[in-house]
């Protein structure tokens, strides 16, 4: 780490306290604050990724309502900080209502320096770990398509087949339920073909009454049919040397489809009211919900522009089978939002989280993010609901209810953390953490954590992307 990041800042009102604390941590470059109002304006200075917060703060230093009023500043102004707490021999339940509103870890005094030690240099290894995560993530975000966010291997798997179809000149089918991406993925498709810099133009298919569909895609020459009054190009001759988007081609009418399948055959089209043929050179990419080959044993598609426009098919997933997708957009659309309505919550309550987790998303990404817009900007609470979200209430995962269970979870997920960020390697997880190999070995049997399942996520590690 260098000396920026070793930053500890110690919020303790008594001047005595702070000497010893500052003399306890000579390895480190400590800043002292005495109440609330200077911690806050020590972490906006500084920085620091690790704060030692007494709960019994002026005003009211007898209480712990001021130093749990400071860590949800300090967490809301910098959620990646860990705070260790520290409380009295007999408040228990101060320590316990602390890491419910998210700090680190704690410790009563009397305070034992050596135990104390141990606890903050834990936190600093796991805040690196953390922002080297978040590094990684990061890196691995510019190899991905532009505006998809997403963690599950079904999406991503979507997603290298959109890389791979970009570089290939063919007739692209996304199949799909209302809301899952399907534009997101053709302007993706764009933007990493050769055709990039060229326009994209989107058409829904189904969104256009019959006997205005014909003229936007052909275009009309001047005095066609009543009102036209000059020249007009249709949408596949504005994309000339790009990407022309048909959403919702299952609706394309029977008189249409033909029309379209010479396009598609000789790349070429008349306009409305015109002799003319016109070469036209586009890059085709179609998307349809529904089911184009029931549609064609009912004889409302044609089974010879089904496989024109279907030379590459690819599936995007509901939002209900991606893992854990929901989850990652919430959170995604939430800083968005949150962000752009200048709001200041938190997050999601655990409740809401169990909320989505139950839901099935019938809507898919589109309800989601229509959902998660809403609740930021009509919740009352510093977190998001069920309520705020219009979901009923889930079943939420039991909350650790001892010092011991809340402990032994953020051992794990650092654990985990360093697991995922050494690819596996014991010698390197011992590393990350700062503890011998043996101690791992006795880690990763106290907490039954699979070294199996972890080296499976590792090579999957570069394939995961974000998607809408």
């Amino acid at each position: 780490m260098t000396q920026t990041d070793r930053t500890l800042l110690v919020v303790e009102d008594d001047p005595g306290l702070q000497r010893q604390l500052k003399w306890s941590f000579d390895g480190y470059s400590v800043v002292t604050a005495s109440d609330r109002d200077s911690a806050l304006s020590s972490l906006r200075r500084h920085g620091p990724p690790v704060v030692l917060l007494d709960l019994g703060l002026p005003p009211a230093p007898d209480t712990p309502d001021e130093g749990l009023a400071a860590l949800e500043d300090l967490l809301t102004q910098s959620p990646d900080t860990k705070v260790i707490v520290v409380t009295g021999q007999d408040e228990r339940e101060n320590a316990v209502q602390a890491i419910g509103l998210g700090a680190y870890d704690f410790c009563a005094k009397p305070i034992d320096v050596q135990a104390l030690n141990l606890i903050v240099d834990r936190a600093f290894r796991l805040h690196e770990l953390e922002n080297e995560n978040r590094r990684l993530r990061e890196r691995q975000a510019g190899t991905a398509l532009p505006g998809i966010v997403t963690g599950s291997r079904s999406m991503a798997a979507a997603c290298r087949m959109v890389e791979r179809a970009a570089q290939a000149d063919v007739t692209v089918l996304l199949l799909g339920e209302s809301g899952t991406g399907k534009e997101l993925m053709a302007k993706a498709l764009h933007g990493a073909s050769p055709r990039a810099d060229r326009p994209f133009v989107a058409i829904n298919c189904g969104a256009i009454p019959d006997n205005l569909l014909e003229s936007e895609l052909f275009g009309f020459e001047k005095g066609a049919f009543t009102g036209a009054v000059k020249q007009t190009l249709g949408r596949l001759e504005l994309a000339n040397h790009g990407t022309v988007f048909l959403d919702e081609i299952g609706d394309l009418p029977l008189s249409l489809q033909v029309k379209l399948l010479r396009f598609l055959q000789e790349r070429i089209i008349e306009r409305i009211g015109g002799r003319r043929s016109i070469p036209v050179d586009v890059r085709v990419v179609c998307a349809t919900h529904q089911d184009l080959k029931a549609r064609i044993r009912t004889g409302e598609f044609r089974e010879d522009l089904f496989y024109r426009v279907s030379e590459l098919v690819i599936d995007i997933p509901p939002l209900r089978d991606r893992d854990d997708d929901i989850v990652i957009l919430a959170n995604h659309f939430f800083k968005k939002y949150n962000a752009e309505q200048k709001r200041q919550l938190k997050g999601f309550s655990t409740e809401a989280l169990a909320a989505m987790a139950a839901y099935s998303w019938p809507g898919n990404v589109r309800e989601l993010e229509n959902r998660v817009k809403r609740a930021v900007i009509l919740a009352d609470d510093r977190r998001i609901g069920p309520a705020d979200l219009d979901l009923e209430e889930g079943t939420a995962e039991p909350q650790p209810m001892t010092l011991k269970e809340a402990r032994e979870q953020a051992d794990i997920r650092a654990i985990q953390q360093a697991l995922t960020l050494a690819r596996g390697n014991l010698t390197q997880t011992a590393k990350y953490l700062g503890v011998s190999r043996p101690t791992i070995y006795d880690l990763l049997r106290q907490y039954g954590i699979e070294m199996a399942a972890f080296k499976e996520k590792s090579a999957d590690e570069g394939t995961g992307r974000t998607a809408q």
